[in-house]
Order: structure tokens, then C-alpha cells, then sequence
């Protein structure tokens, strides 16, 4: 199978950047959404893009932020991808010259496929745990048999961590995993042994 991109989101500290670079991760995702205890500020998250080497990309992510705040954060951040987690129109997330993709949470009666059409302008499909009230970092997962195929790739998220990222991988098939609360100490402190853990059973996967 091809290999499974990699990405830690909730990065709050140079240390954390750089620990899941030297693991091998594709991305790293910071979060400007002030309610998350993961959330950074623009001055932070430009540390911390500064921190990444090269070839990892930065990912921001947002949560129905008005248009005028997305794009005072591209001013003083350099980021490289987008990600929307909240009721972002396609229309709007095209908008900022930016790659982008589009998360979805799992409800009871998500029709993922029709989100996948509505969306299909991004370079892929993020697909999240469901609990109300909360737009992700859930950390729980869902089940993993409501994946469809889908035309374009699909990152999955939702409860991962080292124990469960590998029959995780081998049942979806996804593009990419992103995990957050499964890699850390504490919400936005991450642990470097569980980075490391959780990008070796990703690789296992495809052996």
C-alpha cells in the first residue's frame, strides 16, 4: 500500500514542532481556535512555523473564524495548508490562495460522500469523531466501517493513538492520520516517545 502521511495537530511548543519533525511526520497542525486548550496565538504559531525544517508542511486550523481573522493570520504566519473543522462553505474555504481541506464529523447520519462532493475542491476529506457541542479533539474514535470510498483522499482522525493507529490503517486505507490528544502529556504538551511510537505503527501498517 502507499505510504500513510502523517500529521500531529495541537502543536503549541518549538519543542513539540521539532520532536515530531525529527519523527518522520508530513505535518504539523496549529490550532487558532480560542476555546481549544490547544489554541496558539499568531506571534506562537510563527515560532513555530519557524522551528519546521523544510518538506514539513504547516497547517492551520480554524473553526468558522470570521474571513478578516484567516487572513491576518496568513499575513503574520506562513502557512502552508488549511484546515476548516466548523460549517465553512467551499466557497469560503477556497478563498485565502491557500490548499485547504475540509473536516467532518461523523454524526449518526452523515452522508459523507455528498460532503465529499460539496467539498471536492480541497485536497482532501478529514474525517473526525462526532460529539456535539464540540468542533474535534474528541479523542474518541468511530467506527471506522462508515468509511466509503471516496474519489478523493481521506485523512483520518478521531481517537488515535500507537495501540490503535495501525488496524486503524489497515481497515481505512486513509491518505493520511492526524492525531492530537493521543501523542501527549497533557492537552498541547506532547510527548516525544508516543510521536515516535505512533509513527512506527503507522509505517507497520504497511508491511
Amino acid at each position: 500500500m502507499a505510504r500513510t502521511r502523517i500529521k500531529i495537530c495541537g502543536i503549541t511548543r518549538p519543542e513539540d514542532a521539532l520532536a515530531a519533525a525529527a519523527a518522520g511526520v508530513d505535518a504539523v497542525g496549529m490550532v487558532f481556535y480560542e476555546p481549544s486548550p490547544r489554541s496558539v496565538t499568531m506571534e506562537l504559531a510563527a515560532e513555530l512555523v519557524a522551528v519546521l525544517p523544510p518538506f514539513v508542511t504547516a497547517v492551520g486550523l480554524f473553526v468558522d473564524a470570521p474571513e478578516a481573522t484567516v487572513r491576518a493570520t496568513l499575513e503574520r504566519v506562513p502557512l502552508d495548508m488549511l484546515q476548516f473543522h466548523g460549517d465553512e462553505t467551499p466557497h469560503y474555504c477556497a478563498s485565502f490562495g491557500r490548499p485547504w481541506y475540509k473536516a467532518v464529523r461523523m454524526r449518526p447520519d452523515e452522508d459523507v460522500a455528498a460532503q465529499a462532493r460539496a467539498y471536492s475542491g480541497g485536497r482532501a476529506i478529514l474525517l473526525d469523531s462526532y460529539r456535539a457541542g464540540m468542533p474535534g479533539g474528541t479523542g474518541e474514535t468511530f467506527d471506522w466501517e462508515r468509511v466509503p470510498k471516496l474519489a478523493m483522499p481521506i485523512i483520518l482522525a478521531g481517537g488515535l493513538d500507537a495501540d490503535n493507529v495501525e488496524s486503524a490503517v489497515v481497515r481505512v486505507r486513509p491518505a493520511a492520520v492526524d492525531v492530537s490528544g493521543g501523542v501527549e502529556q497533557a492537552p498541547g504538551i506532547k510527548d516525544p516517545v508516543l510521536i515516535s511510537k505512533f509513527c512506527a505503527a503507522v509505517r507497520a501498517a504497511a508491511e
